[in-house]
């Protein structure tokens, strides 16, 4: 990326801004700022912990043992929030950083407090509070996190998460974040929701909370409307609406032998019902109304460059669960740089139908996302990012 080449973000944000490839935004401006200001910090603490004289000599100087403040970014879709953090992360100068998808992290985080658990149950540790070490291990591989768009819907992960950043936190991790919503505002219309709010305090006693008020959606100014994705004309299974779907696969696929398969995630197989060359082909059915989570969504966009969908529904209330985990697809596929081919029943905007609920405001990500994802710049980002593996749509 090519603000490797520069040392901090806002030289890489004028950069950008210079070649045309941004237009200026204040708004931008002053968090690429803020954002350097924590370089600094992250790059002064590194030093100071250091056993030379140079680090003694600074260590001697600190007001204080404690960690940088991190950073919350929140802000409407597309504003260019995980466009400055991916800056940042790539700039920072800390060797055990970790920039991850939250669901993913959690999931992470869930699987090492059940592996954990089966020691104790088999003997092999006398830890019964498998958080301490989990935060640990989490720790010692990274303390610089950046989180991308987080947004905690699952209970599970709402229960865990005051003692898990409260162990991280306690062990010198800095977080940055991104995310559509103020941390008052998370897990808003949750299943006991009063168990998760002593993590929003947690939360801000750690981090300073950016409003990112920048001029307009730029992921809409970009999309440029590729034909990935096709809206149905309302028909039931009408020809023409299968016969795009058809063509594209077959451009994709390059006439290679089409298969079912397979997908392992932690001991279980979620099948992939059509596979080749590298895309798979699902239903709207096949992947969100079966009983999928995030590291299985992950796990499929680990292994296929290209993901096909058909016939998304509109949702609404009545098929909640459906567009939860429709919301976590595309997180998901969109965190890997995953090209996506989709036929749905209605454009982006109009896909969920309802007046209101923690749905209809996650869905204002969703719908800005999938115009991205039909974007020149997101699919050239895909197939860099997958290394030549995408077959040319000629």
């Amino acid at each position: 990326m090519p603000w490797r080449h520069h040392a901090t973000v806002a030289e890489a944000y004028a950069s950008r801004i210079a070649s045309g490839e941004l237009s200026q935004d204040p708004a931008q401006a002053k968090l690429a700022g803020r954002l350097d200001v924590l370089l600094g910090e992250v790059a002064n603490r590194r030093l100071a912990k250091k056993s030379s004289a140079l680090g003694w000599m600074f260590a001697r100087k600190s007001r204080s043992d404690k960690p940088p403040r991190g950073l919350y970014v929140h802000g409407a879709v597309g504003r260019g929030k995980t466009m400055l953090m991916d800056m940042f992360f790539e700039l920072v100068p800390a060797k055990r950083k970790r920039r991850a998808h939250f669901h993913d992290f959690m999931a992470d985080a869930h699987a090492r407090i059940h592996a954990h658990r089966q020691k104790l149950k088999a003997g092999e540790t006398k830890e019964t509070d498998p958080v301490p070490p989990v935060a640990s291990d989490l720790i010692d591989e990274a303390w610089v996190l950046c989180f991308d768009e987080f947004s905690v819907t699952d209970i599970a992960d709402a229960m865990l998460l005051s003692r898990l950043f409260e162990q991280l936190f306690k062990r010198g991790c800095v977080l940055v974040a991104t995310s559509n919503v103020e941390p008052s505002n998370l897990y808003r219309d949750g299943l006991n929701r009063q168990l998760f709010l002593p993590f929003v305090d947690i939360l801000k006693e750690h981090v300073d909370v950016l409003d990112l008020d920048a001029r307009t959606d730029y992921r809409m100014e970009a999309a440029t409307r590729l034909p990935v994705y096709h809206q149905l004309d309302g028909e039931v299974d009408s020809k023409d609406d299968k016969a795009a779907m058809d063509l594209a696969w077959e451009r994709v696929t390059s006439g290679k032998q089409v298969t079912a398969s397979t997908v392992e995630v932690k001991g279980r197989s979620v099948p992939v019902p059509r596979a080749a060359a590298g895309a798979a082909r699902f239903s709207f059915k096949d992947l969100c109304e079966a009983p999928l989570g995030a590291s299985d969504y992950g796990a499929i966009g680990g292994r296929f460059h290209t993901v096909f969908v058909d016939r998304v529904p509109v949702m609404g209330p009545a098929n909640r669960n459906a567009a939860k985990r429709f919301i976590t697809l595309i997180d998901t596929l969109y965190d890997r740089k995953t090209r996506l081919f989709m036929s749905a029943e209605a454009a982006p905007e109009g896909l969920y139908d309802a007046p209101g609920g923690t749905e209809k405001f996650e869905f204002a990500r969703t719908a800005s996302r999938l115009n991205e994802m039909q974007s020149k710049a997101y699919l050239e980002a895909s197939r860099a990012n997958h290394d030549g593996e995408l077959s040319d749509q000629g």
